[in-house]
């Protein structure tokens, strides 16, 4: 009997044993192994707060604040601790509809039903004040401070740019970024967010069954500080900014202002332009697609994007090529012979600089020709090839027919257009082309395209009598002045140094003596260079003008381009740039009757376009 019971005992041992096993087994299970219980658990005590730094301040050339951050706050959620929650009192308190509370709630919990993820983002100081003292009564819901940026001045608004959500491409990009963060979606916010941004820090909270903060979980050994972003200090004029966007008022075109010798930009208009501020906070998607549904693109920088055909303009360029080629001198004369382009009425050039000043079709017509035609070759259409690639070569060299290596987004801008033999064999196939099938070239027409900013860096290469200082927006960042060594170099065009002078002594006369075409851009007291041009295109030409001063110290270039201004360069972009050109050399204006017309015409063909303009044709 006694052998029978002790078999029956051991049987209960092992029983007792195999439960207790289990038992162990599965609360190592939930315990150890299993973090969504231990998560679980910690979620009802513990608050895992973002704490997002500073970002950093934009300042203008003179330290002048262009753009700060103002404290807002966002309702952040964690659906999973949402219990007996009072809808109709929690809406009324936030002003939202039952709609919006489902809507959001749901969600939230797609996100994820145990973390915090935003319920109502950038929740103004005073908003916030109004609802702080009803916290307590919302279980599951808490605040979060971070910043929005605020523009003192509402200038330069596609320079400096805007920021925004983050969106599913930023965050596979880079998972620094979670959803409800925010980053810089254009200008300088985009090209500059990792100095602008700084770094998010932790903090671990102990909360109450109320949702209320009771302290620092582990006395804050768990929590890491936000280190703020960097400021960036930059080389707008803020005032030269301001007024030039007033003068662009009530047109489309563009300006860019640049100190020729450091490639510093003083000023970049862009018109229409738009306030920054209306695109900060929760206004910001509505205004969003207002601005980008406007037929007349105030979003888009015309500065860095625009391809327009240059003009008379890029005779400057074409003079200097033939010039170092010596396929022309500088007392070459050629007659202002209109059956071969047309030209308005003036006497024939005898000399580059006379051809600069009076900007005669029919004399740049025969210099391109002596580039492109060269008669290095028997076969016409094989020295036009051997032509038009010297040519091409050299127009790289002044920073044409590639993007502008400028600190802004390289989405947002364009290299224009100067055509090479590829180009025109794949037009016209190989060995079917010549001088007298892109003859339009030689006045800044046909295939030629460049970008206002290329247009600005002309007017400094001839400024600087041969070099470039790649144009660029930031000076230095950083507590320690940061600044990037590539915009201290000097980009040469290998074109000898007296030819410059003989430009800059043809675009002199431009503005200074009788027969020039930019008469209107002349102040008293200052020895303004320029270059007027009419660009053809669709509807009215556009109206065009490169100019830099003072002429042998210059302190400014700059490029002012009106579209579809129809009465040519000399009427409404070269008085815009004079008037820009005084306020920055003399610090303010005297002439008050000019700078009223200006600011207040409106000389741009209105939108859409109804009349397509015929290329020139040679009679």
């Amino acid at each position: 009997m006694s052998n029978k019971y002790a078999d029956r005992s051991l049987v209960v041992r092992i029983i007792f044993i195999v439960v207790a096993v289990l038992f162990i087994g599965r609360l190592a299970m939930l315990q150890l192994f299993n973090p969504k219980y231990k998560e679980k658990a910690e979620m009802q005590s513990l608050r895992n707060v973002t704490q997002y730094p500073a970002r950093g301040f934009i300042y203008d050339r003179h330290g002048e604040l262009l753009v700060h951050n103002e404290a807002v706050y966002d309702l952040m959620v964690i659906p999973k601790m949402v219990k007996n929650l009072d809808t109709a009192y929690f809406c009324q308190s936030l002003g939202l509809t039952l709609d919006d509370f489902l809507e959001r709630m749901q969600k939230a919990r797609k996100y994820s039903p145990y973390s915090a993820s935003i319920f109502m983002k950038q929740i103004s100081k005073e908003e916030y004040a109004k609802f702080e003292n009803k916290m307590f009564k919302f279980k599951g819901f808490y605040i979060s401070q971070r910043t929005l940026r605020i523009y003192d001045r509402p200038i330069a608004a596609q320079v400096l740019g805007y920021v925004g959500e983050v969106d599913q491409g930023d965050l596979d990009r880079d998972p620094y970024y979670k959803r409800g963060d925010y980053i810089g979606k254009s200008g300088l916010e985009k090209s500059y967010e990792e100095v602008l941004r700084g770094v998010k820090g932790k903090k671990v909270m102990h909360v109450d069954a109320y949702n209320r903060e009771i302290g620092p979980y582990r006395n804050g050994e768990m929590d890491t500080v936000p280190v703020e972003g960097c400021n960036l200090y930059t080389t707008l004029d803020a005032d030269l900014q301001t007024y030039a966007e007033e003068l662009m008022a009530n047109k489309r075109g563009c300006v860019v202002a640049i100190e020729p010798k450091s490639g510093e930009l003083l000023a970049m208009v862009s018109a229409p332009t738009y306030d920054p501020n209306l695109l900060v906070g929760r206004i910001r998607g509505k205004n969003y697609l207002m601005l980008n549904s406007d037929i007349a693109k105030p979003m888009l920088n015309r500065a860095l994007i625009g391809q327009y055909p240059p003009g008379s303009i890029f005779k400057v360029a074409q003079s200097m090529v033939a010039l170092d080629l010596g396929v022309i001198t500088p007392g070459s004369g050629f007659a202002c012979d209109k059956s071969l382009v047309g030209c308005h009425n003036h006497p024939s050039a005898r000399s580059v600089q006379e051809a600069i000043k009076m900007s005669c079709n029919p004399y740049f017509y025969q210099v391109y020709r002596r580039v492109v035609q060269q008669g290095k070759n028997r076969n016409i259409y094989k020295d036009a090839q051997y032509g038009l690639t010297v040519w091409h070569d050299y127009m790289l060299r002044f920073g044409f027919g590639q993007k502008m290596d400028i600190d802004l987004p390289k989405s947002g801008l364009s290299k224009g257009n100067i055509p090479d033999t590829a180009f025109y064999n794949k037009w016209y196939g190989k060995e079917r082309w010549a001088f007298s099938t892109i003859y339009s070239n030689s006045i800044g027409q046909g295939e030629v395209t460049v970008v206002p900013i290329q247009m600005a860096n002309l007017a400094a290469i001839v400024a600087n009598r041969g070099y470039y200082v790649t144009p660029h927006i930031v000076r230095f960042y950083g507590p320690d002045s940061v600044r990037n060594e590539k915009y201290l170099e000097h980009h040469e065009t290998g074109i000898r140094k007296e030819f410059f002078d003989i430009a800059a002594a043809g675009m002199y006369d431009v503005v200074h003596v009788a027969g020039g075409t930019a008469r209107r851009a002349r102040v008293d007291g200052l020895d303004i260079c320029g270059k007027t041009g009419t660009a053809e295109n669709y509807g009215n030409d556009h109206s065009v003008f490169i100019c830099f001063a003072p002429k042998d110290d210059p302190k400014i270039a700059m490029a002012v381009y009106v579209e579809n201004a129809q009465g040519g360069g000399g009427t409404w972009a070269a008085p815009i740039a004079g008037l820009l050109v005084e306020k920055y050399l003399n610090g303010e204006v005297q002439r008050k009757d000019v700078e009223k017309y200006y600011k207040e015409v409106e000389p741009c063909q209105k939108l859409p376009l109804t009349r397509r303009v015929k290329k020139t044709k040679k009679r």
